[in-house]
């Protein structure tokens, strides 16, 4: 036990140096399951998942529809709020970039903000340029297999660092949403669950912008 927790210290150092784990967090090797409320029971039959607001034509897929638009793999340094980070986390799922890419997403120039719906009307935001980048992902699989109810299935917002991406900005995991059924574009900002309650509404990891 005690090489083991020697190994993670000095992969720590490794680490931080390599500038992949920021201030104040610490490594795990475990996917911790940490959300408000219960997991809720999904019906694939009945499930939708819409877009609206500040977009040219309002959006709704099915699951089967959404199940077949073109699939996007990301590696993702994952980091949480409450102090634990995982590395070279494998997801699968579809980017917003695609969606507009097939011309199906089409937003108007006064969008600037996403707001993310999920169920029991829990709400996440964030700038619509985080969620235009690389490392945000409208995920259904983690490292090969379909997200757990746990972890946000069928679909979950996942943001993260991509290694060497420096140029990317990065937010704590809250604000991925879990059992995401929704994204609402918008001009203006408007808080999340968490924001209300005192969390940060940059979230930025680098700064430690964890609480308001």
């Amino acid at each position: 036990m005690f090489d083991d927790i020697l190994r993670r210290k000095q992969d720590e150092q490794k680490f931080r140096a390599e500038r992949r784990l920021p201030p104040g967090q610490a490594l795990t090797n475990r996917f911790p399951v940490l959300h408000y409320g219960p997991v809720p029971r999904v019906d694939l039959n009945t499930w939708d998942f819409r877009i609206w607001g500040e977009v040219e034509q309002p959006l709704r897929f099915t699951w089967e529809e959404f199940s077949r638009l073109p699939r996007t793999r990301l590696t993702l340094d994952i980091h949480c709020v409450t102090r634990w980070s995982k590395l070279d986390t494998v997801w699968e799922g579809v980017s917003l970039r695609t969606l507009m890419d097939l011309g199906l997403l089409k937003l108007k120039p006064t969008a600037r903000f996403v707001i993310q719906h999920a169920e029991y009307g829990f709400t996440a935001n964030l700038p619509l340029e985080v969620v235009l980048a690389e490392n945000f992902l409208l995920a259904t699989h983690y490292n090969g297999e379909p997200l757990t109810p746990e972890h946000g299935f069928p679909l979950r917002g996942v943001v993260g660092a991509i290694p060497g991406r420096d140029d990317l900005k990065v937010p704590y995991f809250w604000k991925g949403a879990k059992w995401l059924r929704g994204l609402e574009f918008t001009a203006e900002d408007r808080p999340g669950f968490w924001e209300q309650a005192g969390y940060h509404n940059e979230a930025d990891v680098w700064k430690e912008q964890r609480y308001a």
